[in-house]
């Protein structure tokens, strides 16, 4: 700066500082040059400490102190004042354009990590996008795309069709299914961001909540669902969305009890899985919740609303689509496939008109569940008993239900070592199928449009182009080439989360639940935030995919680990760290342990949010 607002230059010589009041007010300074006896002077006095008003003609006057000049000897180095009084341009404002430009940036560079994830996902999902157009359809497909058309098809009492309901029907009103795929792109990144700040919320360091969103933002399964006509996609984003209602406050105020139990229940329609996050949310509601009155209201507003969603839809099943009020009726045909599967019929105690349902060990193997249930030659299928009175074929669906029970009630620890040996598929390094398993080729990306006859066919009448024109449009089934052969490779190579880190989140988000104890302020930014959190995405990861294996294994039911597992194992990382901190802060004297643990976390969440 210059004029009024320049200060003299004197290179560390004490000299060249010229401002009144500065030095101090002595005999030996106004007699002559400095002596010995400066030592002596008499202490400061106020008075020259006050400093007059700064304009142009004390800039230019003779300095003094206490009303005398300095002398020559003082002021001899000391260098010219510009006599100029000059005003600073004013600093212009920057137009709106520029100031986000600058807020834009400034988060970039915060969240730089989870930015250049952000945009490789982006890149993939436009890549897919392109690749298989107008979507890829599944062999289940049709069954959500005409389910509830129940006066030509029963379909819709296979599964629950709240995917149809929620976003196939009014989406198809408006626009085609290339649309539908791009709508469950948009909640795959969605889902990255909204986890990402949840946990960020929860005090977990940036680069660790980054790394926690990775997988549901790459891995090549999640695209691959993404682009595909199926409910997964959209039971994912429900969990999300139940997740961060429900965490979003330390406390879940009623308000985002109400949402986050809606959002919650809503997933059962689409996935009937979804009735087991149920426990995990009302654990979890009654953990963070202080005092019993507000624990039981929260407790039974959350169950009320969780239940709205499932009950109507039951409701709609038996009123509209005269299916039964039930989510499903296959319960009981993948029971007996589960138990035909584990069982041993050499030592199983059965009525005679229950044998022929039990299958040889051979056979077990190689159809593997699902095939016990769907396929032409399972047990279930060619055992077709006949009422000799009335010569009509027995209905064998109550024979199977007994034969369920009847091997859970002799052989359980069968049953439980088959539900064991599929779980742990999850944790392993690589994706690959077992004899028996669905195959994982259905999740994978082709090279050419995938086909599964006869339900979805090259041609004729089941022809995926036919199944398009009926939806609404969208064109003929099309590959580009090299984008599938660049997703093929990304997939088989690079774009797939390996077992050990799902094994390593559950372990951390099991350990972040054990930080768990009584504290003043349970769902506060101490240990206690990230820990019942963890809580609740653990318990709900373990609800979804063991509810899901104890019927059957089929790697696309593995996919709520992507938003389950890392994010936990992120959660419970950051609840250990805090918890072995506020141990070593205890020794700390005069400061309480519970406003220790209290300021610790206040001033991670605050440094992870800056």
């Amino acid at each position: 700066m210059s004029g009024a607002g320049q200060e003299p230059s004197g290179d560390g010589d004490p000299r060249a500082v010229g401002v009144d009041g500065i030095w101090a007010s002595t005999e030996s300074l106004t007699a002559g040059p400095l002596t010995a006896n400066w030592m002596t002077a008499e202490p400061l006095t106020a008075e020259p400490l006050i400093a007059e008003p700064l304009t142009a003609e004390s800039l230019t006057a003779q300095p003094t102190i206490a009303g005398q000049p300095i002398p020559d000897q003082l002021t001899a180095d000391r260098p010219p004042v510009n006599k100029t009084v000059t005003k600073a341009a004013p600093t212009p404002a920057g137009s709106r354009l520029d100031r986000a430009i600058w807020a834009v940036t400034a988060v970039l560079r915060r969240h730089w990590l989870v930015a250049l994830l952000l945009a490789a996902g982006l890149i993939l999902r436009a890549i897919t996008q392109l690749a298989y157009e107008p979507a890829l359809l599944f062999i289940d497909s049709k069954k959500y795309i005409f389910g509830t058309n129940f006066t030509t098809t029963d379909w819709g009492s296979f599964d629950p069709l709240g995917y149809t309901l929620f976003l196939l029907r009014p989406v198809l009103m408006v626009a085609d299914l290339a649309f539908v795929a791009l709508i469950q792109h948009v909640l795959g990144i969605a889902m990255g961001v909204a986890l990402y700040v949840l946990m960020l919320r929860k005090g977990v360091a940036r680069w660790l909540a980054a790394v926690a969103v990775a997988p549901v933002l790459l891995d090549a399964y999640q695209l691959n669902a993404e682009q595909t006509i199926m409910p997964d996609v959209l039971f994912e984003a429900l969990l999300v969305a139940g997740f961060v209602l429900l965490l979003w406050q330390p406390r879940p105020g009623l308000g985002f009890v109400i949402l986050g139990g809606l959002a919650l229940g809503s997933s059962a329609p689409v996935r009937q899985v979804g009735e087991a996050l149920i426990v995990p949310a009302l654990i979890y509601v009654i953990a963070a919740s202080k005092g019993w009155r507000t624990r039981l209201l929260r407790g039974a507003v959350l169950t009320f609303c969780f239940a709205l969603p499932v009950v109507g839809y039951m409701g709609y099943s038996a009123v509209i689509l005269h299916y039964g009020f039930e989510l499903s009726n296959m319960g009981d045909a993948y029971l007996y496939g589960r138990t035909a599967h584990a069982a041993d019929c050499a030592t199983l105690k059965l009525p005679a008109d229950e044998q022929p349902l039990c299958p040889t060990r051979a056979v077990a193997t190689s159809l593997g569940v699902d095939g016990l249930v769907n396929a032409p030659n399972s047990p279930r299928i060619l055992y077709q008993p006949v009422d000799i009175q009335l010569g009509l074929l027995i209905n064998t669906l109550p024979l199977q239900k007994q034969f369920a029970y009847a091997v859970i009630k002799q052989q359980p620890l069968r049953v439980a070592g088959d539900i064991t040996h599929d779980s742990v598929k999850l944790f392993a390094l690589t994706r690959h199928s077992d004899e028996g398993d669905t195959p994982i080729s259905r999740w994978q990306f082709q090279f050419s449009y995938p086909y599964y006859p006869p339900g979805i066919s090259h041609r004729g009448s089941s022809s995926a182009s036919n199944v398009f024109a009926a939806a609404g449009g969208g064109g003929y089934a099309r590959v580009n080439k090299m984008a599938a052969a660049a997703l093929r490779r990304y997939q088989f190579h690079l774009g797939f989360t390996p077992g050990p880190v799902f094994g390593l989140g559950l372990l951390a988000g099991l350990a972040g639940i054990f930080t768990l104890r009584r504290r003043r302020d349970p769902g506060g930014p101490g240990p206690q935030g990230p820990a019942l959190a963890s809580l609740l995405i653990t318990v709900s990861g373990l609800a979804v995919l063991l509810g899901a294996d104890l019927y059957e294994f089929s790697w696309r039911y593995q996919l709520p680990a992507l938003v389950t597992l890392p994010i936990a194992g992120a959660l419970g990382a950051t609840a250990v760290a805090r918890y072995y901190r506020e141990r070593r802060t205890r020794r700390a004297a005069g400061v309480p342990a519970d406003e220790r643990s209290h300021r610790i976390g206040a001033v991670a969440v605050s440094e992870q949010v800056r």
